[in-house]
């Protein structure tokens, strides 16, 4: 422990990154123990959700801020072939949710699959933490045992990550005025461990070895299993298996996810065969989900035609924003002037933005809702494109202010993430609650399964991108990631905008005024004469029978 006069700005960080983890977890222990069913307006199940999430957000986001400096400088592999193996990894990630979102539907439920799936997260996390040799770079050993990890992650994400985002929809009625709110707080739990979880990891990878930051990792994900374990009887019966489940069948699903692991352990090494597997398995999956769409009925099949319609603008959208954890990282720690702090920290510029505004843009949307002004899920969708292509049109502005020999100021690296940010704030919680209510019931897994499967496609085109940043040689280029930013901002931009020009008519498919919750008739049939309001952007009304006006402020 250093003496506190000789601590840098980095210790200092890390320091006040430590007593905001402190604060947040006497704030959710004071939560959880009222005895109130509900606390600040919602289930107390809700926190228990926020906290779980925030921890394996913590070991997730720790282990990303280290991971593109981990295959450079550890394993040695060069700047494209880092990058690939960074969108291969992240890909995978989100696309096993398909397939862990699909098994809790039909078999697990959404509460043994998060369960399984933190448990393969805490082994991966740990096993991250042996590095071996590091002068052996690709001939160590011990990188088989670094791509069982990785496979353990990407597995263990597959069982949490659709399922844990489901069971707070559960939570709330579908009309309920809170849900967006619920799903804003949600989305700041997420951030928090991002946040935290970047700085400490971070911190400690740098300053004291890889294997310190990989472990801290691996405590943060094994604390979320002990809340989440714990906090069982908050989450009032939801989550459970759609029938009685046997011994055999649940051993059989486990077996099913051990073989997964076998599976990414092979596939995470050989990254070119990610990109047609994702493919292929992206035509089955939209085959697969239009022919459950026929099956429905007129306003419900057409809710499905908008729920496809905002997943594909996915992959543009996190194939540019996941340039953060890849090509940006490289590009921070070679090319910014970042004042002696580490790079890996500055991953946590974007958490924080979203801790500092989400609440902002809550309270915006209902503002906006009430006054009916707020824009519809699509057009925020636009919205969010334009913000995300302006975010690296401003690096590049700033990149001009200096000569080229000279390092880019911090500022331009806060400003992109500002507004990529901002741009986030506009998609993916919107995106996230939009893709609950507007599903089927008997498919609100495998649909959060194929947003994330869509993010996944994204993260696999960050890592071409990413690779593009490296040139011929594999080495990347100042100028050439700056061009590279340049032609992506712009093409983001000019999507996003047409975007929000065909917006209305993508909001009509959503048939938002005969939208029903589950206890009043059919699994979305979305009949005339339900005589229950829709609480989705753009349309507030006072009251409805699901979801009284007194909960409009928290929504």
């Amino acid at each position: 422990m250093k003496d506190m006069a000789l601590w840098a700005q980095e210790d200092w960080i890390a320091a006040i990154a430590a007593v905001v983890l402190s604060a947040f977890l006497l704030l959710g222990a004071y939560a959880v123990t009222r005895k109130e069913p509900e606390v600040g307006g919602h289930p107390k199940g809700l926190y228990i959700l926020f906290f779980a999430e925030m921890w394996e957000r913590f070991s997730y986001y720790g282990m990303r801020a280290l991971l593109i400096f981990y295959l450079t400088q550890h394993w040695l592999y060069n700047d494209s072939r880092s990058n690939i193996i960074y969108g291969a990894y992240v890909s995978l990630v989100y696309i096993t949710p398909v397939l862990g979102g699909w098994l809790a539907d039909r078999y697990l439920g959404q509460r043994k699959a998060v369960l399984f799936g933190a448990v393969l997260l805490t082994l991966g996390h740990f096993c991250m933490a042996f590095e071996g040799d590091g002068a052996l770079g690709q001939q160590n050993p011990m990188i088989n045992v670094f791509w069982l990890a990785l496979a353990l992650i990407i597995v263990g994400s597959g069982f949490l990550k659709a399922n844990i985002s489901v069971i707070v929809g559960q939570l709330y009625p579908r009309t309920d005025v809170r849900r967006d709110g619920a799903y804003t707080i949600f989305y700041m739990g997420i951030n928090v461990g991002a946040a935290i979880g970047t700085i400490l990891a971070g911190y400690l990878g740098v300053t004291l070895g890889w294997a310190y930051g990989f472990g801290a990792a691996g405590i943060g994900m094994l604390l979320g299993l002990v809340v989440f374990v714990f906090g069982k009887p908050l989450l009032l019966g939801k989550g459970e298996p759609p029938r009685p489940l046997s011994k055999n069948t649940e051993m059989t699903m486990y077996g099913v996810g051990l073989a997964g692991v076998a599976i990414m352990w092979m596939l995470i090494q050989y990254q070119s065969v990610v990109g047609g597997l994702m493919l292929v398995c992206g035509v089955a999956l939209l085959g697969y989900v239009l022919f459950e769409a026929f099956k429905l009925e007129k306003e419900p099949r057409e809710r499905m035609f908008a729920i496809l319609f905002l997943i594909a603008l996915q992959p543009l959208f996190w194939g540019l924003f996941e340039q953060a954890g890849g090509s940006l990282n490289l590009f921070t720690d070679r090319y910014i002037d970042l004042g002696g702090v580490p790079a890996p920290i500055f991953q946590s510029i974007n958490p924080i933005y979203i801790i500092l505004l989400a609440p902002l843009f809550a309270g915006l949307w209902t503002w906006l809702g009430r006054r009916g002004l707020e824009p519809s899920t699509p057009a925020k969708f636009g919205l969010g494109l334009v913000q995300l292509g302006f975010g690296f049109l401003v690096l590049v502005w700033g990149a001009a202010t200096v000569d080229e020999t000279a390092l880019i100021p911090v500022i331009f690296l806060f400003g992109i993430y500002l507004f990529h940010t901002t741009g986030e704030l506009c998609l993916s919680p919107v995106g996230l609650s939009a893709m609950n209510r507007l599903s089927p019931t008997h498919l609100a897994s495998l649909i959060m399964g194929a947003w994330f499967f869509a993010t996944a496609g994204g993260n696999y085109v960050a890592g071409m991108i990413g690779a593009a940043t490296g040139g011929e040689d594999g080495a990347m280029s100042r100028q050439g990631t700056l061009d590279v930013y340049w032609q992506i901002g712009l093409v983001a931009m000019a999507v996003g905008v047409g975007v929000i020009v065909i917006s209305g008519f993508v909001k009509r498919w959503m048939h938002l005024d005969t939208l029903r919750d589950d206890n009043v008739g059919d699994d979305l049939a979305g009949q005339a004469g339900a005589g229950l309001e829709s609480q989705e952007a753009g349309i507030h009304p006072a009251t409805s029978p699901q979801a009284p006006g007194k909960h409009e402020e928290n929504r």
